[in-house]
């Protein structure tokens, strides 16, 4: 195969006839060769003839944006505009939400899509959808289908070239979304739509059509029981597994009491069938990623957040008209909007008043679940460490705490049966108890569950798992709600120390 000036393939073929039968752009050259122009459309017959030609992607376009892509970036966007469905198998970190951006916006300059809807978890639709957008596709439309019903379907029924909605807005806008002239659907973390029973999957089943492109995308695919592959596959490739769920279940599990299957030794050879067509990078494939990826995950404040945190924010502003601001107390009253932010707030005479932390444990959960190693957790205030924990256990998520209050002794056991044993899977860790000299890289992934306002405890905790020792590239989430955790995160990821900085910040927060 030769390719000729980026427009054209020249290939080498037994029966060429075969493909100037079917593909109107193309020629005999002689009797072995044909020339064929390379387009998508082609590249998908051609490819469906089992003959094997590279996307047009590769070499028909300028992959736009801030940043240039990584290969492995380009290899899975190729991959993706060959496969009106497919999974994108890509571990957390990767970037494969600008591979989808690239392929989708390839697939638009070519005529192929107009619209897409983006189907993500509510903490990624602006930190990872939009911004990636924003970065990549400038010149594209986007807009966000969240709030009320009404809201959701203006926006659904509007212009936009790309709309972001979350799972379970679908199902109240299927209908226009259904009729929205969206085609190709994208869905991030899809191992939300492993049950064919839930809602979530019978809606989405519901808007797909036979002419509909479908990416779903998650690091994790069937991480916790070979059954979850089902839902999935049925959506993407529903041939590849029986038609009813108890079949597949016969043929990936075993019953070893009423109540209890295990999975058969060659369920991950059927499940690897059922899961195609697919494509896997690892940070580990990926040699030009950097060896520490930074990932930022929003998590929306509850209303009773909202309040206390608009109240104490006022209260701060009066005191600022009237009086001089240190730094003492500026650093006081930050403290109090992060600790609302986290899920607690200490109060003037010393009770702990609980918010409801459900948002932010959702998006916790989410990072741990598409995590395929153990992963660190560190929460700057002890309140929420306890609550965390006992959240983690009631789920089933094996963990151990890490506080000022736990013995030397028993500190060197939970690392070590961390570092050495398959539980505890998640650790809980207050910061400045185990930012300087421990070793923890069984984990490659750490979760702020709020900034702490050191630069050097940041740093240090993050090498916890980024030290000699980690075979894994590794990845930093930070979980932000407030203004005043954007603020502090933006601080510490340029390397300004934040008590260097406090009245400033302060007062920008103020502002």
């Amino acid at each position: 195969m030769e390719i000729i000036d980026n427009k054209a393939l020249l290939l080498k073929l037994r029966h060429p006839q075969q493909v100037t039968t079917i593909i109107p752009k193309s020629h005999m050259v002689d009797a072995n060769n044909v020339l064929v122009s390379w387009g998508v459309d082609e590249a998908h017959v051609l490819k469906s003839l089992n003959i094997d030609v590279p996307s047009p992607i590769e070499g028909r376009y300028d992959w736009p944006g801030q940043y240039k892509p990584f290969e492995h970036q380009k290899s899975t966007a190729a991959f993706l505009t060959m496969n009106r469905r497919a999974f994108c198998f890509n571990e957390q970190g990767t970037g494969k939400t600008a591979s989808a951006i690239w392929a989708s916006d390839f697939l638009m300059k070519q005529g192929i899509i107009k619209r897409v809807l983006v189907i993500c978890p509510l903490s990624i639709m602006d930190s990872a959808w939009r911004g990636d957008l924003f970065n990549f596709a400038m010149h594209r439309s986007v807009d966000v289908a969240y709030g009320a019903a009404d809201k959701r379907r203006k926006i659904i029924n509007g212009g936009a070239e790309y709309v972001i909605i979350n799972y379970d807005g679908v199902a109240i806008v299927a209908d226009d979304i259904a009729n929205g002239g969206f085609d190709l659907i994208v869905v991030d973390e899809a191992t939300h739509y492993k049950n064919v029973q839930t809602t979530r999957w019978k809606t989405l089943s519901k808007i797909l059509n036979p002419d509909t492109w479908l990416w779903m995308m998650t690091g994790t695919p069937a991480a916790q029981s070979p059954l979850d592959a089902y839902g999935l596959a049925k959506l993407i490739n529903p041939t590849s597994v029986p038609r009813f769920f108890g079949s597949f279940r016969d043929m990936v599990m075993h019953k070893i009491s009423n109540f209890k299957w295990a999975p058969k030794d060659s369920a991950v050879g059927t499940v690897f069938n059922a899961l195609q067509p697919a494509i896997r990078y690892t940070k580990e494939d990926c040699l030009d990623l950097p060896d520490m990826v930074y990932v930022k995950r929003e998590v929306e404040l509850t209303k009773q957040q909202k309040k206390y945190y608009a109240e104490l924010k006022s209260r701060m502003i009066m005191q600022a008209a009237g009086e001089e601001i240190t730094a003492v107390n500026a650093a006081a009253n930050m403290n109090k909007l992060l600790q609302i932010s986290c899920g607690a707030v200490y109060t003037d005479k010393g009770d702990t008043l609980e918010f409801d932390i459900r948002h932010r444990y959702k998006v916790l959960r989410e990072v741990i679940d598409e995590s395929s190693k153990k992963v660190l957790v560190f929460a700057p205030f002890k309140h929420a460490i306890s609550i965390l924990s006992e959240k983690l256990t009631s789920d089933g998520v094996s963990n151990a705490v890490i506080q000022g209050s736990v013995s030397a002794g028993k500190r060197t056991e939970i690392f070590k049966a961390f570092q050495e044993q398959d539980e505890p899977r998640v650790l809980v860790i207050q910061p400045a108890a185990a930012a300087h000299g421990v070793t923890l890289t069984a984990a490659n992934t750490v979760v702020w569950w709020g900034p702490t306002s050191s630069l050097e405890t940041y740093a240090q905790a993050n090498a916890r798992v980024h030290r000699a020792g980690q075979t894994h590239k590794c990845t930093v989430v930070q979980l932000q709600g407030s203004p005043v955790e954007k603020h502090v995160y933006r601080l510490l990821d340029s390397k300004m120390d934040i008590h260097t900085q406090i009245i400033d910040l302060y007062n920008k927060i103020l502002d």
